[in-house]
């Protein structure tokens, strides 16, 4: 499982193309991920990561870093043990990428912003 490439509104998982914001849980894309305010992301926008109990939840806040984190998502990551690295998109490819290299794609989930 690995991001092959990203730039604005679009990110390649394994070869596949896709022009919407994805999830990646347990090495499934999850594609079309819309939020329930776009540009903030909730506990309600990750319900199926948190079932999944990653070790760590890789967060794409978009080209320029536009989407934020509410503080609330941040406490129960952090009660839950989950470590969050939220960085703006082509940064979280990386950080993804080199993560699921060291951790295997089951412990490695990645919700990723496209645009903004």
């Amino acid at each position: 499982m690995k991001v092959t490439d990203y730039s604005f509104g679009k990110i390649e998982i394994d070869g596949k193309p896709y022009t919407g914001d994805i999830k990646i849980i347990k090495g499934k894309v999850i594609p079309n991920w819309w939020r329930r305010e776009g540009h903030l992301l909730q506990l309600e926008d990750i319900r199926d990561v948190l079932e999944a109990s990653p070790r760590v939840l890789v967060v794409g806040t978009g080209s320029a870093g536009v989407m934020r984190i509410h503080p609330k998502v941040k406490e129960h990551l952090n009660n839950l043990g989950i470590r969050l690295e939220a960085h703006r998109s082509a940064k979280a490819v990386e950080v993804f990428n080199d993560l699921v290299d060291k951790m295997g794609p089951e412990q490695v989930s990645l919700a990723i912003h496209l645009t903004c």
